[in-house]
């Protein structure tokens, strides 16, 4: 933390106190997503419907992240970091407690939408206030810390919600998630101060923001790296999607292992990330993107191989589906810093559209899953393979053609 900062005020929590409750706030969307995972068959057959249905749960779920991404970062810049924080801690809060007392899948379905809503302010104020608060250097070290947030929750969650599964039923891991609710509400409310004085912020009304979303997707530089590493990420939410099928019903994976099955992907997924910081001291970030693409697609078309002909059953599908996932932490940083590069002046909107894209396109994916359902492993393997294919396709066709050279924004 600068000096100036330290200065500014004195009712700054300490860094590693700021650091945990910043990393308890980025990981709302991981732990929303992954922790009742193991639950979808079960509340399946609770709700007497098809797994398809209640995958919807998750789509929904994306599309809620996307559109409140595009709204909190604009409306933190206007009216500073806690109001939004609060506001988005009790709106996930009532609806975790909502999807506790679901009374059909229906409404578990729009219950979810606005737990994504409120989730959103968790994912993107976070980032916010570590700008405020630290300089470059400062900066990045604690960004990696809520990296290492993000890709721990997808370790343990299912894990967690395998055993309140197990004991309890699927309805205990929604009452779990208000306690989370509940906790960073506390958090926030009590411990973590307003970080945007009242001077810094920003006038501009919702006309303008919406100028400046159009600007950006008029740059098809920046749609190229947007949509190559959004469908990136499709791929592995058309995973988190299918999984619970294929693992638990498919091949008789008992529910409260499903997380360790899931699990492992994630740590590939981390390890993935920590080797690109490695290769980016050896290589342009775009030559590791364009690389780590063509891996992901051929792995992608093995998957739907190795799962349309059955060859190596079970374990080879796990195999090939390892490596797949765990490319994507070469591809989402690359994708990420190319897309942001010609934006400083307006960075928060850049990675408010790019957060949204993602998230999008992870809908998509999530509920081609769930349309394409037929009692096999095919429709999650040949979404995945689509959504790398389509990366990879996206990447050379936009971002890598030669266009007139564009202003920063």
């Amino acid at each position: 933390m600068t000096t100036s900062t330290l200065s500014e005020s004195r009712r700054q929590p300490s860094y590693a106190k700021l650091a945990i409750i910043l990393g308890t706030l980025s990981a709302f969307g991981p732990l929303s997503i992954d922790m009742y995972l193991p639950a979808l068959p079960t509340i399946a057959e609770d709700f007497g419907t098809q797994t398809a249905v209640v995958q919807q749960t998750l789509a929904v779920f994306f599309i809620g992240l996307a559109v409140g991404q595009a709204f909190y970062g604009p409306i933190a810049d206007r009216v500073g970091r806690r109001a939004p924080l609060l506001f988005g801690c009790g709106l996930y809060m009532l609806a975790c407690i909502g999807c506790a007392l679901a009374p059909s899948i229906q409404s578990l379905i729009l219950l979810r939408f606005a737990q994504a809503l409120g989730a959103c302010a968790g994912i993107v104020i976070s980032r916010s206030i570590v700008r405020d608060l630290f300089d470059q250097q400062e900066s990045a070290r604690m960004y990696s810390f809520l990296m290492l947030i993000m890709g721990l929750a997808p370790i343990t969650a299912p894990l967690i919600g395998g055993q309140l599964l197990l004991f309890f039923g699927w309805r205990a891991i929604f009452v779990t998630l208000s306690g989370f609710g509940l906790l960073c509400l506390l958090l926030v409310a009590f411990i973590l101060p307003e970080t945007l004085p009242f001077e810094r912020r920003t006038r501009a009304g919702l006309g303008a923001a919406l100028r400046a979303y159009g600007e950006i997707l008029a740059n098809r530089s920046y749609m190229g790296y947007a949509i190559a590493g959004g469908l990136a990420s499709s791929a592995m939410f058309a995973y988190i999607s299918g999984s619970p099928f294929v693992f638990i019903e498919l091949n008789g994976v008992a529910p409260e292992r499903f997380g360790l099955l899931f699990g492992t992907n994630a740590v590939g997924l981390i390890a993935a990330a920590q080797f690109n910081r490695w290769l980016l001291t050896r290589y342009q970030g775009i030559q590791i993107l364009r690389t780590a693409l063509a891996f992901t697609a051929l792995t992608g078309l093995l998957l739907l191989g190795v799962t349309a002909t059955g060859l190596g059953g079970f374990p080879a599908m796990l195999v090939v589906l390892f490596f797949c996932i765990a490319s994507t932490g070469l591809v989402g940083p690359n994708a990420t810093a190319a897309a942001m590069a010609p934006y400083p002046k307006s960075a928060g909107s850049a990675a408010a559209l790019l957060g949204a894209i993602q998230f999008v396109l992870g809908a998509v994916a999530g509920a081609l899953v769930g349309a394409l359902h037929n009692e096999t492993a095919l429709p999650m393997a040949g979404v995945i393979a689509l959504c790398a294919v389509g990366s990879y396709t996206v990447l050379h066709l936009l971002a890598l053609r030669p266009v007139p050279q564009e202003a920063a924004s």
